[in-house]
């Protein structure tokens, strides 16, 4: 086993490699569970060791220790932080259910419902693949990569503990990342940078977030980590010397003024003195805030006792104390934090807490898990329910969000915000915590979404602001409402602040504004279809729309065209779907063994060709009926080509139609030859052309090409334009002639047009 102690060697911190046996290590998670558990009956983890051990006797890690040293030390993680016997039972166990032959029943049968249930439900967060990176990804992986998140999140609402696992297990694994290869040790340490690393911050355990960074860091931009290591290490013994005069010059002060407390001084962790660096433009030198002396006293009284004494210490950095005891974080961090001038003019901070406090801030919402010594229950204290909001909070986001870009960038966002607030007040003197760089609209819709859609304006302190006015520490803010507003302004997306509020805005346009949002859905997948040069007429159907409709989780067609019209679905990801499910059927039709029962085979090889009263000759065909594809709409004088389909008789296609050529490669023996009666005449019959016409984009260019059209008597079935930015016009039409011949001296007279570029004709 490998235990894990950071230690300078050389201006590197590595971790000291020590092989322990399993038994050794099962030892020492006894020992640290009898420290803390009320109850001396350990027969529930010592039959789950035995479980682990048994199942996992032949399998080795990638360093080539047995692998019960992983879920060992997943129990130890789950130990230190002081957790109930079910979860260091399902922690030895999480991972017999995905690589052993043991099943869910049977770990339910042996060790009861809830152990099961966690195993379950970190087995299910394993197989999922996690990334808050949206990068480059289709809607189908965007779709899968969501949902994924959606279903660890309802997990973790289910049972919280399943989380805990989880993180435990990959940051045991994030210590062993170093037998892995190097695209794994990427692709692992950003998905815990990701996702796990703010989730254990959400969650309050600064324990595991703060190595989980470190570690992150150390695998993604290792020529940074090592570099900090390095120069951090250079003076590492000045630092030290620096912060332990402070550190004893403040012991001796509190002591005196009858306080009992701890006092101690640490270095700032890796990925912190990185973020600083980065986010200030700063080098390492330039950071002097690199350490911290932390003082946990008693009580909240002695707390502030203690600040007042350090004030008269040192001398505090204007603008830089902190009350989170007053104003706890939205993870319900609590201490005092004060930057200070030291003796020699460096900055350091100091943290004051309780002793409550501290373990609260190291092991977040698992310090809230006690226990009944007398039953078999757990009762997490109310402390849990305050830190599981913003939980509850996603959850509902699941709900009422269909956009998963939109869902993707709201979580990644909100996983990150926690670290920065801002303090206010209602009217009343209720504490608001609101995202840094919040405004009034982030303030009303904190209230309630009545509150935020009725908005009119804000008084800050007793006066008049505008609605994007930064809120700072300690506003009194009183939103101003009225009954005839007609609602949030689009605008207000711009300038808000929290994810939450920004999604109760969306989700106001998109219940009130339904027709509109039907409407402008219709126009945008029309729109779409018409640049792409998509039929959406010929590729649209019921049985399409109530596919689309169900993989999309709404409820009936016009939901669809409200969610693109709000911009919550992509036109591009429902067209795309529907020529998708379109080319599936098409090349169904293709491959259907029963496609030749309409056509006499022996007919088909004859070498006889044989008019079909369609101006069209067909070889060997009797009594079947002839239509034209209307995929590539040949006209008299074309080369064709036709196609023996299931039911409906022959289908004529141009010979370079794209659909010719997947046929040819499916099924070569369905063509069947096919040319014009008459290639320059057509007795008086109309066939429908299609050609896209370029050029530069001027006044009158319309009506000359619509001119020249209507002077040769013909039929324009439809017209459609668009112009670039940089003024180059697309025209697509579509009209009726009688040949290619008639069709080749139109498409002369249109290129002889003033600004036109160029033709092509297209299917359509």
């Amino acid at each position: 086993m490998k235990s894990y102690s950071q230690e300078f060697d050389e201006g590197k911190i590595e971790a000291i490699e020590e092989f322990q046996a399993p038994e050794t290590l099962y030892e020492g998670l006894i020992d640290r569970v009898r420290k803390y558990h009320p109850s001396d009956d350990i027969s529930l983890i010592d039959k789950a060791y035995q479980t682990a051990a048994k199942a996992h006797k032949d399998q080795q890690r990638k360093s080539g220790e047995p692998y019960i040293i992983h879920p060992l030390c997943v129990a130890i993680i789950l130990a230190d932080l002081e957790l109930d016997k079910e979860t260091i039972a399902a922690g030895l166990l999480h991972d017999v259910v995905e690589d052993t032959i043991l099943t869910k029943e049977e770990i339910e049968a042996e060790f009861g419902s809830d152990v099961a249930l966690l195993v379950d439900g970190v087995t299910k967060l394993t197989n999922l693949q996690l990334s808050s990176d949206n990068t480059g990804k289709t809607p189908d992986q965007l779709e899968m990569q969501a949902n994924n998140l959606r279903k660890m999140f309802l997990a973790m609402a289910k049972d919280i503990r399943v989380i805990l696992i989880k993180l435990a297990d990959r940051l045991h694994n994030m210590r062993t990342l170093g037998h892995m290869p190097p695209h794994k040790q990427t692709r692992i340490a950003q998905e815990t940078l990701d996702i796990y690393s703010p989730i254990a911050g959400r969650l309050g355990i600064s324990k595991i977030k703060v190595e989980l960074d470190d570690l992150s860091l150390k695998y993604l931009k290792p020529d940074v980590y090592y570099d900090l290591v390095e120069k951090v290490a250079q003076r590492r013994s000045e630092r030290e010397s620096y912060v332990e005069d402070i550190c004893n010059n403040v012991r001796e002060h509190i002591k005196d003024a009858g306080i009992n407390g701890e006092v101690n001084g640490r270095i700032k962790h890796f990925f912190s003195i990185y973020k600083k660096m980065r986010n200030q433009s700063k080098t390492i030198d330039q950071i002097y805030d690199l350490f911290a002396v932390r003082i946990i006293v008693a009580n909240i009284r002695d707390c502030y006792a203690a600040l007042g004494i350090i004030h008269e210490m040192y001398t505090p950095v204007p603008g830089r104390f902190k009350d989170y005891i007053a104003m706890p974080k939205p993870n319900m961090y609590q201490s005092l934090h004060t930057t200070l001038i030291g003796p020699s003019g460096q900055p350091f901070e100091i943290q004051i807490r309780t002793y409550e406090m501290h373990r609260a801030a190291e092991y977040g919402i698992a310090a809230h898990w006690k226990y009944k010594e007398a039953s078999d229950g757990k009762t997490p204290e109310i402390g849990e329910e305050e830190k599981l909001i913003w939980l509850r909070q996603i959850l509902e986001w699941q709900q009422e969000m269909s956009d998963n870009q939109e869902f993707m960038n709201l979580l990644k966002s909100d996983l990150n915000l926690f670290s920065e607030d801002v303090y206010c007040f209602t009217p009343t003197g209720e504490v608001k915590n609101l995202p840094a760089g919040s405004t009034p609209i982030d303030f009303a819709y904190s209230i309630h979404s009545a509150v935020g859609n009725k908005m009119i304006g804000a008084k800050v302190n007793g006066k008049l602001v505008p609605i994007d006015y930064k809120i700072q520490n300690g506003d009194r803010i009183e939103v101003l409402t009225s009954q005839n507003s007609k609602g949030p302004s689009r605008d207000w997306l711009n300038i808000a602040k929290s994810t939450s509020t920004k999604n109760k805005i969306n989700q106001w346009f998109r219940h009130e504004l339904k027709d509109e949002n039907i409407s402008r859905g219709k126009e945008l997948i029309l729109d779409y279809c018409r640049t792409k040069g998509i039929d959406f007429y010929e590729i649209n159907s019921p049985s399409y729309q109530e596919l689309v409709t169900r993989k999309y989780g709404f409820h009936d067609w016009d939901a669809i065209l409200a969610a693109v019209g709000h911009g919550g679905l992509k036109e591009g990801q429902i067209v795309n779907k529907f020529i998708e499910l379109y080319e599936k059927d098409h090349k169904k039709n293709i491959t259907d063994e029963e496609v030749l029962e309409s056509v006499n085979a022996e007919s088909v090889n004859t070498p006889r060709l044989i008019s079909t009263g369609n101006s069209i000759i067909v070889k060997g065909v009797h009594d079947v009926a002839v239509r034209f594809s209307k995929c590539c709409n040949p006209v008299p004088g074309d080369d064709i080509v036709g196609f023996v389909t299931r039911g409906r008789g022959v289908s004529i296609h141009r010979r370079d139609c794209i659909n010719v050529q997947s046929m040819v490669e499916q099924d070569r023996s369905r063509l069947i030859e096919a040319k014009w009666e008459n290639e320059n005449a057509s007795s008086g019959e109309r066939y429908v052309a299609n050609i896209k016409i370029f050029a530069n984009n001027r006044s009158g260019l319309l009506a000359d090409i619509s001119k020249t059209l209507t002077e040769k008597n013909l039929d324009i079935i439809s017209m459609n334009t668009r112009t670039s930015k940089q003024g180059l016009a697309t025209l697509e039409t579509s009209f009726q002639v009688g040949s290619r011949d008639q069709l080749r001296e139109i498409v002369e007279k249109i290129r002889a047009i003033d600004s036109v570029i160029d033709i092509e004709r297209t299917s359509g």
